[in-house]
């Protein structure tokens, strides 16, 4: 699923425009992604939670040379599914 197929669902779920839709959809994207900038955790019930994760600095192989090269800190995104959603993803 696309973004447009997302705003498409909405659109036709909640008896909205298509552009009533996208706004609706954009404005939930940069909520959340606006909140992990920040450092929070944003938790969904019943669809998953997306956390803000801390990589150390590490060293690492180019596998083309095999020289050692050195990967800087970074802060990543992870997304655990909620129980909802898996036995959903697993229901026959």
């Amino acid at each position: 699923m696309t973004k447009g197929d997302l705003i498409d669902a909405v659109a036709s779920s909640a008896s909205l425009t298509k552009t009533q839709a996208g706004v609706a959809v954009n404005a939930i994207i940069d909520s959340i992604s606006s909140s992990l900038k920040k450092g929070n955790d944003v938790t969904l019930i019943g669809f998953g939670s997306f956390k803000v994760a801390s990589r150390k600095a590490r060293e690492g192989r180019n596998p083309r040379t095999g020289a050692t090269i050195k990967i800087p800190a970074k802060k990543s995104v992870t997304f655990v599914a909620g129980k909802a959603l898996k036995d959903s993803v697993n229901s026959k």
